[in-house]
C-alpha cells in the first residue's frame, strides 16, 4: 500500500516559503532536517540523543579492549 498523501497550499511566511503539515504527517520534536533531491525535498525530524539510548541498549563487551597505545613513547619522553 503506497504511503497517503495530501494535496497542501504554499504561503509565504516572511521571506521564507511554508507549509502546513496535516495533523497525519507531524513530525515529532520541534525540529527537522530538510534537503532537497532534485524536485522533491526531503523532511525528517532531528532526533537528539538517539545514539546514547541506542548504546544503552546494548550488552557490555566481555573482551579488553587492545592496548593500542603499546609502541608509542611513554607522554614524559615526547617532546612538544
Amino acid at each position: 500500500m503506497a504511503d497517503p498523501e495530501r494535496h497542501v497550499r504554499l504561503f509565504r511566511n516572511g521571506r521564507n516559503q511554508a507549509l502546513r503539515i496535516p495533523r497525519e504527517f507531524e513530525l515529532e520534536g520541534d525540529e527537522a532536517i530538510v534537503r532537497k533531491e532534485g524536485d522533491r525535498l526531503i523532511v525528517e525530524p532531528l532526533r537528539k540523543g538517539r545514539l546514547l539510548a541506542l548504546l544503552a541498549t546494548l550488552d557490555p563487551l566481555d573482551e579488553p579492549f587492545p592496548d593500542v597505545d603499546e609502541d608509542l613513547a611513554p607522554l614524559d619522553d615526547v617532546d612538544l
